[in-house]
């Protein structure tokens, strides 16, 4: 199997990918994709997008939305099937549990002194928690066919070969 990545990746970002290309045999090389991270150049009609967290996802869906949907409407209309894999950890494995994700962003509480006073504040009560991301995510799988899988960080490089070469 050879690999295309896509050449804007951060190289530190993608070492333990790389390493375990390495490990399993895998051809790999860097150049400009139309949109994703990761295609099999046997089947280049599927496509992997990787995003390092939910907050990442978060951010691209809410902050960066028009942006982020040019990009699922040029895969759909060049027929190319796009996975976006969030390496979140252990305790998301699927969309659904994305219902129950908790942002940090909006939880997180710190202190500040107001008026010689210390007063209790929340970083962003704005920002958008599980249950309004599983919401976009569905509402994106179901306009644009895009695919979200979820994995470990110590799991990427696999679930990429995983996909690309199953198809899933």
């Amino acid at each position: 199997m050879d690999i295309q990545i896509d050449s804007r990746e951060k190289a530190r970002a993608i070492r333990k990918i790389i390493k375990t290309f390495d490990e399993e045999g895998i051809n790999y090389f860097s150049s400009k994709l139309l949109v994703g991270d990761y295609m099999n150049l046997d089947n280049p009609r599927l496509i992997i997008d990787r995003k390092q967290n939910l907050q990442e996802l978060c951010g691209n869906v809410c902050q960066q939305h028009e942006r982020f949907k040019k990009e699922l409407i040029r895969a759909r209309q060049a027929g190319i099937r796009l996975v976006i894999l969030v390496e979140h950890g252990p305790d998301i494995k699927s969309i659904e549990d994305v219902y129950f994700w908790k942002n940090p962003r909006k939880h997180e509480v710190r202190w500040k002194w107001e008026n010689g006073r210390r007063v209790k504040y929340v970083v962003s009560a704005k920002a958008v928690d599980g249950d309004q991301l599983y919401k976009s995510l569905c509402t994106m799988r179901d306009r644009y066919n895009v695919e979200f899988e979820f994995c470990k960080k110590s799991d990427t490089g696999k679930e990429i070969i995983r996909i690309l070469r199953d198809g899933i």
